[in-house]
């Protein structure tokens, strides 16, 4: 199943990744459009993470290639990664505990693409996330798993992305916080935004998505629109590992 896409922002072309003896990800290839949401669902273990680490330089990249913006980043450090442009919010948020919220806020600054506007950038994440601006000056490790994870998005946004790669966005938060994040997701991609979403949740990653890919066993083994996908039982079969 295929559908009609923009121009490719990220590319990923016969990706493998390999910790060790382990091959995490085989032959895998993708792209997300220009503006566009697109998903990776799979179960856990099928190599979700893995494609995002590569493609943030994070991972080791044993054959393949990923192009953002028409350049070929594989290899290249994540910190110029970052300022091409890509950015990650990993799962489990891994804010800095011990940093204030405007501490988290100002390393996201650090990796700007542009050194100028950080103080604007600044006014538009508290006016996204109006519970950071109150506890501005408030520990990262005191604040709720859903304040943590508003916070990881916002330092993702600090460094004035183009893209941006979610890890599993619900992960560990109660519904009424998923539903708030999962609300914010396509307000960002009218910001402009294009965006990557590994997301276990099926029904949630679709009902924002345009595209999606399913990965079983490290492979891509189905794609399709969001509505294609809804209406397949491709995906059942992927997170059994049996689709391919």
């Amino acid at each position: 199943m295929t559908g009609a896409s923009p121009p490719a922002l990220i590319q990923v072309e016969g990706l493998a990744v390999h910790y060790g003896p382990v091959q995490a990800v085989r032959d895998a290839r993708l792209d997300v459009g220009r503006g566009e949401i697109v998903a990776l669902l799979g179960a856990n273990g099928a190599g979700k993470t893995s494609v995002l680490a590569a493609i943030m330089g994070l991972a080791p990249v044993t054959a393949g290639l990923v192009r953002f913006d028409g350049a070929a980043i594989h290899g290249r450090p994540t910190e110029r990664i970052v300022r091409l442009g890509l950015t990650l919010v990993p799962e489990g948020r891994r804010v800095f505990p011990k940093l204030t919220v405007a501490e988290n806020l100002r390393l996201g600054a650090a990796a700007r693409r542009r050194h100028d506007g950080a103080a604007a950038a600044l006014d538009r994440v508290y006016g996204l996330f109006p519970v950071l601006a109150e506890r501005r000056s408030q520990d990262a490790g005191t604040l709720s798993g859903g304040e943590q994870q508003q916070l990881a998005i916002a330092r993702a946004l600090m460094s004035d992305p183009k893209a941006l790669l979610l890890d599993e966005p619900s992960l560990g938060l109660a519904p009424r916080i998923v539903d708030a994040i999962f609300d914010l997701i396509p307000a960002l991609r009218a910001a402009g935004l294009t965006i990557l979403l590994v997301e276990q949740n099926v029904e949630l990653a679709l009902a924002v998505a345009d595209r999606g890919y399913g990965i079983a066993g490290g492979r891509i083994v189905l794609e399709g629109t969001a509505a294609q996908l809804r209406a397949s039982g491709g995906l059942e079969r992927a997170y059994l590992g049996l689709a391919g």
